[in-house]
């Protein structure tokens, strides 16, 4: 048996977005990406989310700092990678911009370290340029500047390496 697709009113739309945007912090385009699945036209689409900006479920500036602030704390990116994703998302530059100015530039590498000594355990090389390779791309792959990865790691123990003989 094939399902009828079941047609949706610019109401209803308007009300499971309100939902959604309650419970979590969303972009425009994800809004947006949500609501061409529900087949509406452009028109209907673009009424709903300026409903929803107006009635503050959407705001660009507050989504990229909930963003920022949960990808530094639970995934440990660095600051290239979050301004990457927040650039697939369409948030404006300039709001991109502010939205990292509320973050310290300290608080941008603090998990820097720490991913660098958790990373050390885990890879090999014969030597110790290939193995500093290895971390460098690790780090630059999370978003970090390379020189901070390089400040870091001349800080850190380079002895601490897991031995290639056992």
């Amino acid at each position: 048996m094939e399902r009828q697709k079941k047609t949706v009113t610019p109401e209803q739309a308007y009300a499971r977005m309100t939902r959604l945007c309650a419970r979590k912090e969303y972009a425009p385009f994800d809004i947006r990406q949500k609501l061409k699945r529900m087949e509406l036209s452009d028109d209907v689409t673009e009424t709903v989310i300026t409903r929803l900006t107006q009635a503050r479920y959407l705001d660009e500036r507050r989504f990229a700092e909930s963003y920022i602030r949960d990808k530094l704390q639970f995934n440990k990116w660095g600051k290239r990678k979050i301004e990457m994703h927040l650039v697939m998302k369409r948030i404006a530059p300039a709001v991109i911009r502010d939205a990292f100015t509320r973050f310290p530039e300290s608080q941008l590498i603090d998990s820097l370290p720490d991913l660098l000594q958790r990373k050390m355990k885990t890879i090999t090389g014969a030597t110790e340029y290939e193995r500093n390779g290895k971390l460098i791309r690790y780090a630059l792959g999370r978003g970090f500047p390379m020189d901070e990865i390089i400040r870091c790691l001349k800080k850190m123990d380079i002895d601490s390496y897991p031995d290639e003989s056992q």
